[in-house]
């Protein structure tokens, strides 16, 4: 079984997101991505963040004039 970074988790969360939401520029998604995940710097339990990190960052790419 491979395991992948949390890192490369973001990553791909990032891309991901950023098909889902064609009509908004890949920077900014990824930024958006990046920005949620800086939340959780220092958090002891890491096991969710990816989780976490999607959930916010999808609603803040529906808001309007995102």
């Amino acid at each position: 079984m491979i395991e992948l970074s949390e890192q490369q988790i973001i990553d791909e969360l990032a891309q991901r997101l950023a098909g889902q939401h064609s009509l908004i520029e890949l920077a900014h998604v990824t930024r958006v991505v990046h920005d949620e995940y800086a939340r959780f710097d220092g958090r002891p339990i890491r096991d969710f963040i990816p989780l976490f990190v999607e959930r916010n960052a999808t609603k803040e790419l529906a808001k309007p004039g995102a």
